[in-house]
């Protein structure tokens, strides 16, 4: 009796358990979220919040969207100081013999790296991607290693990369959440979006024939703030894509794997992205030379300091929710003195405990503290005199 007793409550919490974690999911497609594609994800990317999912650990073939691992460890390679955009790179019969989208890059051709990124960002360019990763890594070969091994890095375990492009290879897949985490790390890195935001781009010098660039995601033209991610396909992938867009402050991410059409692909993501709008909003904390705190340097707080702001600070928070925001400085140690417009630490801001980021902080004049042993005797002295009062 007991053990059946056990068994219909275990039911019963597993099913309460199923509908909380489904809640989400349920609500979205109340509020008309039905995708279609066989995998899907939407993410604020600032704070990971997951607003709707659809098998996003099912593995499947990435397409061209495995360009973003690419385009990260260019970026990675150039914000590092290890390569720069004005380098120039000499294409090889290997490049020239890539497939599929291309640049049309010639054997013995020299091109920027910048040239090349535009090529893999806007018109998703085998050559162009795999140019790069011989730059980079020496070989297609070496730098597909270091893409794996950067995927094991950021906790892509859905995730098994078998070259730089995306096209079709055994083995080769990732799913709609490994996708979101490589292309939330590429925005860590905003100089991309010059390039997957750009729609058209011509590119002529030491070219007798003009390479014409168009960007294969259609959203950057006709969905209000989108600026990239990339587009995918393959007959076997189908249509994919890794979509972000940003608007009055709030950025959203979406990543839409196996649709069946283009159409559907892009109504999806662009659904998905307009219900991510209608759930955040951006909010100012403080603004570039706001006054953020009083720091007091003794005892009896009459020798002090301003600590004020220095850069804007800004976060994503989630609508309709109770928002308390709090903040905590954190000063330089063993400072005996402060100049003038310099930098004293940093404040942190947290919302209902959870730190959202830290803005730097100045001091808004000069001054010195005063020795600890003088000022406590001044400080008991003082309070010797009002106390006998």
């Amino acid at each position: 009796m007991k053990k059946r007793r056990f068994s219909i409550f275990a039911c019963i919490l597993t099913f309460i358990l199923s509908l909380n974690f489904l809640n989400l999911r349920v609500k979205a497609e109340g509020e008309g979220i039905n995708v279609e594609a066989k995998s899907a994800l939407l993410v604020e990317p600032t704070t990971g919040k997951i607003l709707y999912e659809k098998n996003i650990h099912e593995k499947l073939a990435p397409a061209s969207v495995t360009k973003i691992m690419t385009m990260l460890l260019t970026m990675e390679a150039i914000d590092s100081g290890k390569i720069k955009f004005s380098d120039k790179v000499t294409i090889s019969e290997n490049v020239k013999k890539m497939g599929g989208s291309t640049m049309l890059l010639d054997t013995g051709e020299i091109r920027t790296v910048e040239e090349l990124i535009k090529g893999v960002a806007i018109a998703s360019g085998n050559d162009a991607a795999v140019a790069l990763a011989e730059y980079i890594g020496g070989s297609e070969e070496a730098f597909t290693a270091m893409m794996n091994e950067k995927a094991k890095a950021l906790g892509m375990n859905d995730t098994t990369f078998k070259n730089c492009t995306g096209l079709p290879a055994d083995g080769h897949l990732s799913s709609a959440y490994d996708i979101y985490l490589m292309s939330r790390e590429l925005l860590k890195h905003p100089s991309i979006l010059k390039y997957s935001g750009t729609y058209m781009e011509t590119i002529s010098e030491g070219r007798k024939t003009p390479i014409e660039l168009v960007n294969h995601n259609k959203l950057v033209r006709f969905f209000k703030g989108c600026d990239g991610l990339k587009t995918g396909y393959t007959s076997e992938a189908k249509y994919c894509i890794s979509a972000t867009a940003v608007r009055e402050g709030v950025r959203i991410l979406s990543v839409i794997m196996g649709a069946p059409t283009y159409k559907v692909r892009n109504r999806d993501a662009s659904m998905l992205l307009n219900y991510g709008f209608s759930k955040f909003e951006c909010k100012k904390l403080v603004n570039k030379g706001d006054d953020v705190e009083k720091i007091t340097l003794n005892r009896s707080g009459d020798k002090f300091l301003m600590a004020k702001a220095a850069e804007d600070f800004s976060v994503t928070l989630e609508k309709g929710t109770e928002n308390k925001i709090t903040k905590k400085i954190m000063l330089q140690e063993n400072k005996k003195s402060y100049k003038q417009g310099e930098i004293i630490g940093y404040c942190e801001f947290y919302n209902n405990g959870e730190l959202l980021g830290k803005v730097n902080i100045y001091s808004d004049r000069t001054i010195k503290k005063t020795s600890g042993f003088f000022e406590n005797l001044k400080f008991n002295f003082k309070n010797l005199f009002n106390h006998a009062i």
